[in-house]
Formats: structure tokens, sequence, C-alpha cells
């Protein structure tokens, strides 16, 4: 794989620059809760790649999960996310966002978000995969992550110190390497009006979500092309657990279709996954059966289609009538409406696919990177919080203790602004025969979804890294102009690096299994982090990742 530090060759001096205490790059819960935070005593650009409220926050049906009633605790939450995290959560993550995550759940609600609430007025708790306990928030049911994206924005647009660039892509980190160390200084970004800018900042704080869109099933929005973990590879921060990417077990699988979401929530109101006969999928699988975490019946259903030949599975939810439907679920039931369905009279088909990211950028539990100066939080960061499968409706929560613990760590670092200075990067560039980008891109998430998705082979995966040479050739080794050219790029160096993490994990854990492993092995009870340059992955046991000057 090329070792450009850079995508594209640029000399400072020609291009306009923009100077601010710190950069938060991407606009879902995590920037945003980040930005909150630090506005109100510093100066603040936020940068969206797209429209500020398009981001898998905003996509996301599910909840936000927080012990709030008084029947539950802090000690359940804590006990469900380590069941689910397979063995891999860091101990100290997990208790910091169960409980922080009360307290942030409860900030939401004085900032005005809008929850399910029952007949006496107080927050609806539902129950979701791996929980024990009903204590999951909803708004109207399957849309929380667009009422929460409206209340932090809402929030976000009254925040006098800062500015928000929208449809504005980060390229990647500016490394102030003068004096023998090394520094995150500024962000490299392009706007289709002002063109190439450099970003100079005190900090840097990447926020910027997952990667589905390296699947060719996805629930994930387009702009979910993991551009921050890969701008943190080539600017040599550490990454982390990179082989664990969640696939949601009930996605719409209807022809031509995008797959959309079908929330976790309705089987926490007793829908039932069947085969065509009308045979439970989950029957003897599992003691909660379509509840259990999203790693069992995501196999689940992927091991029932391998063995009797059918293409999808059903989700029966028949027993809530139409009208107990629409009024849980009044979203889903449009969605559903306009492909000629009705939950409460139709079996609804459905499919596994891509979700959320578990691996990310190597933080500690404030969010710092081991490159001085970049900060990470949310799906983009891998603190450990989640192990090796996360947990239902804990994405959300982490955004919100995440961002506001990053925003603290940097007003305590209060480091001192490093740049300006001169950057001259030239690209030696090869001549090579022409390949349609889409063609490439659309082939990436096919050999993804076919080889390195839910089940996992040795062979097949070796097999894969053939692949990335040949289309790398092409693709990495250019240079492009714009973000679909170098959105390519980022998927194919993450693609890459995720195939590499998942051969060298020989067991089968949490959202990781492998059919020529399918044990677990406690001699990999640990996580695997990689660095750009080392030869192979460097190991630190659970408990040690959130520590950076433990493992260098």
């Amino acid at each position: 794989m090329p070792d450009r530090p850079l995508l594209i060759p640029f000399r400072s001096s020609l291009l306009p620059q923009i100077f601010c205490d710190t950069v938060v790059v991407g606009s879902g819960v995590a920037g945003l809760r980040t930005s909150i935070a630090l506005a109100d005593r510093s100066d603040v650009i936020l940068l969206a790649k797209d429209a500020l409220d398009l981001s898998n926050t905003s996509w996301a049906q599910g909840g936000i999960a927080a012990a709030l009633s008084p029947e539950d605790t802090f000690e359940g939450h804590v006990a469900d996310t380590l069941e689910a995290g397979a063995g891999l959560c860091e101990p100290e993550a997990v208790r910091t966002l169960v409980e922080q995550g009360a307290d942030e759940v409860r900030r939401l609600l004085t900032w005005g978000m809008r929850v399910d609430r029952d007949a006496a007025g107080a927050p609806k708790l539902g129950l979701e995969g791996g929980h024990h306990h009903h204590r999951i928030l909803h708004t109207d049911g399957d849309a929380t992550g667009t009422e929460l994206a409206r209340c932090l924005i809402e929030r976000a647009r009254q925040a006098a110190r800062l500015r928000i660039f929208d449809r504005c892509f980060a390229l990647d980190i500016v490394v102030d390497t003068r004096g023998g160390s090394r520094r995150a200084a500024g962000m490299l970004t392009w706007h289709p009006r002002h063109g190439l800018q450099i970003l100079w900042a005190r900090s840097i704080v990447l926020a910027t979500g997952g990667c589905g869109q390296l699947w060719r099933e996805t629930s994930n929005p387009r702009v979910a092309t993991g551009d921050g973990v890969a701008m943190a590879w080539r600017a040599g921060a550490m990454l982390a657990d990179l082989e664990f990417m969640q696939f949601h077990p009930t996605t719409l699988y209807v022809a031509g279709a995008p797959r959309h979401l079908i929330s976790e929530a309705v089987r926490g109101e007793g829908a039932q996954l069947v085969d065509r006969q009308g045979r439970s999928v989950m029957e003897g699988v599992h003691e909660l059966g379509p509840l259990a975490t999203r790693d069992i019946v995501s196999r689940a259903i992927i091991h029932h289609l391998a063995r009797t030949g059918e293409s999808h599975v059903l989700l029966d939810a028949r027993a809530m009538g139409g009208d107990g439907f629409r009024s849980r679920f009044p979203g889903l039931a449009r969605m559903l409406a306009g492909y000629g369905l009705d939950a409460g009279r139709d079996l609804v088909p459905v499919h596994p696919a891509a979700h959320y990211f578990v691996g990310g950028v190597r933080t500690d539990i404030d969010g710092r990177t081991d490159l001085p100066g970049l900060y990470a939080c949310g799906e983009a960061a891998a603190t450990g919080v989640h192990g090796a499968n996360r947990l239902a409706s804990n994405s959300l929560l982490e955004g919100l203790v995440f961002g506001a613990r990053v925003a603290a760590a940097i007003e305590a670092d209060d480091a001192a602004q490093a740049g300006p200075f001169a950057i001259v990067h030239e690209v030696e560039t090869t001549e090579r025969g022409e390949l349609d980008l889409s063609d490439i891109r659309s082939s990436l998430r096919s050999a993804m979804w076919r080889n390195i998705g839910i089940a996992r082979v040795g062979a097949r995966m070796q097999d894969v890294l053939g692949m990335f040479d040949f289309w790398n050739r092409y693709a990495l080794e250019r240079v492009f102009d714009a973000p679909d050219g170098w959105e390519l790029q980022n998927m194919l160096t993450l693609g890459r690096l995720i195939t590499q993490a998942a051969l060298a994990r020989t067991e089968s854990r949490g959202t990781h299994a492998r059919g020529d492993f399918p044990d677990t092995a406690d001699a990999l009870r640990c996580h695997l982090l990689w660095r750009r340059g080392a030869p192979a992955p460097i190991r630190a046991e659970v408990g040690a990742l959130g520590t950076l000057s433990s493992i260098t």
C-alpha cells in the first residue's frame, strides 16, 4: 500500500489559511456535543462533509440507553455492556459511559429533546437486544436520531464562537514535525466554492463516524466512508480493533430498495424472526431469542439462510396490529407503506447489513490519541467501550459522553498553536491505465460483503488482499481533485486494514466470526493495534488500551 502521508500535492503559501482554537471534523452526535462544550470559551470550526444533518446520528432509529428507572442500576447496564462485548470491553470506559451517560441524557431533556413518555408523563423506557432491563429512550418510536440531531444542531447554532462549515471535505491532518517531534497542527480541507484551505488549530477532533459504505449491504448513509480513520492512519496515529464491524440483523430486504433499518425496538415490542414456513429463526439459539445481541442474531440469520438456501428471513410484527404498529413506529410504518407493506398485516423481509464500526482511532478515556493535538470520539474512536460487539443503543450515548470528555481534555491540555508553517508536498505518480472509480467502489463493496462480512474464512480474506493490491495500483497511486476520488482512497486504505486485522485475529469473538477458527481463544483476549510503518499488529491487554503511555 503506498505510504503517502497526504492525499494531494499542495503548497501552503498558495492556499487560504484560517485560524481557530479547535477544528471538529464531523457533525454527528459526537462532533456536535464536543463543539457545544468548547464553543462557550474558545473558537471552534465544525466541519460537516455534506449537509449538517446528514450523519449516522440523524439516521439512528434505535434509542439512547440510560439507567434512569428507579428499578434499574448502573451495575445492570455495565453488566449488559460487558456481556455484549465478549471479553474485550475496557471496564473503566464502560463504567464512565454508563454513569456519565445518565447525566448526559438528563441534560438533553433540559435542552429540549423530545422523548416518548408514558401516561404519567415520565420518559417511556423500551427494551432492546442484549438488555435485561427497560432502559431505552426513543422519540416517536423510531426517530430518536433525527430528534437528537435537531436538538444538538439547534443548540450548536446558538453558540456565538462556533463556525459551521457544511459541505466541506476534510482531506488530511496537517502534522508539524519541526524540532523532531510530531503534533497535529491543522486540517487540509476542500470546499466546492472556496477550493482548498488550511485550517490551523491548537487541537483537532475526529468525530467522522463509521465506514458502513465499505460493504455492499449497509444501513449507513452515503457519507460513512471511514475518512477520519484513514486520515488518522496517514498521520501516524494508532488504530485499534479494526476487525470488529457490527452487522445489524434487520434491514429491509426488497429488490432495488435501500437497506432501510428496521429498529431493534420492534423486536423489543415482541416481533419475531421467522422463515417462510413460519419457523422461528432464533429458537434454541439463545435464551433471549430475537433479543439476543446483534452479533448472535446476525450470525443465526446467515446460518439459517445458508442452510435453507433462502435469500432473507421475515420479521413478524403482526401481533401488534396495523394501528398498534403505526402508533408505536410511525416513521417505519410510512417507510414500509412506500413498498406496499403493512407490518400489522404482512411479514416484513429482512436481512443483516453493516451497521456500526467498533474499531477506530485508538484513544484514552478522554479521547486523546497518541498523536499530540489529535483527539477522536464517537464511532471513529476506539476507547474499548464496546469490546468486540456494541450493545444496542449505546452508540448515541457514547457520542454524548465522550464528546463532552474530549472537550474537557482539550481545555485541560491547553495546547499552544502549532502553526502556521510552510508546507510543500509533492506526490510522485505513475502512468497507469484508467479504471472507472464507480467500478472499483462497487467491486470493493461487493468483495467486503462476501468475504469480510458476517462469516469469514482466512483463505478468502487472503484473496481479498490480492484484490486490494490490484485496486491500489490504480487508485491509491493517483491524485484526484474531487471528493469521490478521495473517498475511494480512504475506503481502499481502511478496507485493506480491516482485512489485515480480520486475518490476524485467528479466533471467533463478538462480531468477528471465522469458519476456520470457530472457537474463542483466551490468548487473543486482547486488542490488536495498528500503526503505519509497523509490519505487524501490537497487542494490548484488556485494561491497557486507554493508557496511551503503556504502548508505543
